[in-house]
């Protein structure tokens, strides 16, 4: 592992991380060296590790996730399942107003987290009962509010089609991997899936890169399944994932201005490509989401704001 950190490595998944004790994987961590300064200069910085504990918090596993916190990331099963339930309408989206800890996960310094990961999305690694690909509108908005609160290290997966569980990637006659080709809108092709390539998609990872460091403010749900909340005074989410329309002005927290809804586009030079969302002078603004839409969320932040420089992560260059 040092060997690899001195060629710029900068971070290890540990797999399969419950089949050895953590104390021993804590001693092996605390004898890796810093991050290469030649590649990561500056202060000295610690390789990223997260590790593999399958645990879907129904004491169904002898080794629970919370033996490997403290020391390393691990990943979260239980964050994936719990949140297709609420989008499955199984369990109200307005409880998710406590989302994080509080559901029986660990801290959110202590997770990584996902919708569906290379296992799961094939029912195994902790079995099924997971959003996947194959049910886009509602992975579109589990994965929108994944990037859009602030609980864990979030992964964006990308996916390539499969018909079996034991199926292997695209590939060529002669067996070699298909390139992947993409259109003018980034989706691609030849049974590759990318949803990371999805414009809902990483148009959430810009929002997550703007409003980091942030807490949520401005709460609000109606009945079970329409929820909005921003994050301080850099963006907003609503997501209706109700069976009736959400139209409604709501309190978004931002400064008044014209915006640009980045589940729909972005911004282009002084236009918006997708709906363009106007904040009025006390921070209300207008939505309409019609529950039968593709897409039934909205987002907006200060990085994609008429009249400003457009923005899709904190750090200023």
């Amino acid at each position: 592992m040092n060997r690899l950190i001195s060629k710029g490595v900068a971070g290890f998944r540990i797999d399969a991380a419950k089949h050895m004790w953590p104390n021993h994987l804590m001693g092996i961590y605390a004898d890796l060296d810093s991050l290469n300064e030649k590649y990561f200069p500056g202060a000295q910085r610690r390789p990223f590790i997260f590790q593999e504990v399958i645990d879907n918090g129904k004491n169904e596993e002898a080794i629970s996730a919370f033996e490997y916190t403290g020391f390393a990331r691990v990943t979260n099963f239980i964050f994936g399942t719990e949140l297709a339930q609420v989008f499955l309408r199984n369990n109200p989206a307005k409880w998710l107003v406590n989302w994080g800890s509080k559901w029986n996960m660990p801290q959110s310094e202590d997770v990584v987290v996902f919708i569906d990961n290379h296992d799961n999305q094939r029912g195994h690694g902790g079995g099924g009962g997971v959003l996947t690909h194959r049910d886009p509108k509602r992975y579109k908005m589990a994965t929108a509010f994944m990037l859009a609160h602030p609980y864990g290290f979030t992964r964006v997966m990308s996916s390539f089609n499969f018909y079996s569980s034991d199926q292997g990637p695209p590939h060529n006659d002669y067996m070699s991997i298909k390139d992947v080709q993409w259109g003018n809108d980034f989706s691609c092709g030849c049974g590759w899936i990318c949803e990371h390539r999805w414009r809902q998609i990483y148009g959430m990872v810009a929002f997550r890169n703007v409003v980091h460091g942030t807490d949520i403010l401005n709460w609000w749900s109606k009945d079970n399944y329409q929820i909005a909340f921003s994050r301080g005074d850099k963006g907003f989410i609503v997501i209706n994932a109700d069976v009736q329309d959400l139209n409604l002005e709501l309190q978004t927290g931002l400064s008044t201005g014209t915006y640009c809804d980045v589940i729909s586009g972005e911004l282009d030079g002084e236009n918006c490509t997708g709906t363009i969302v106007k904040v009025n002078g006390t921070g209300y603004a207008h939505f309409h989401i019609r529950s039968r839409s593709d897409d039934t969320m909205m987002a907006i932040h200060i990085g994609e704001k008429i009249g400003e420089q457009r923005r899709v992560t904190t750090l200023q260059h």
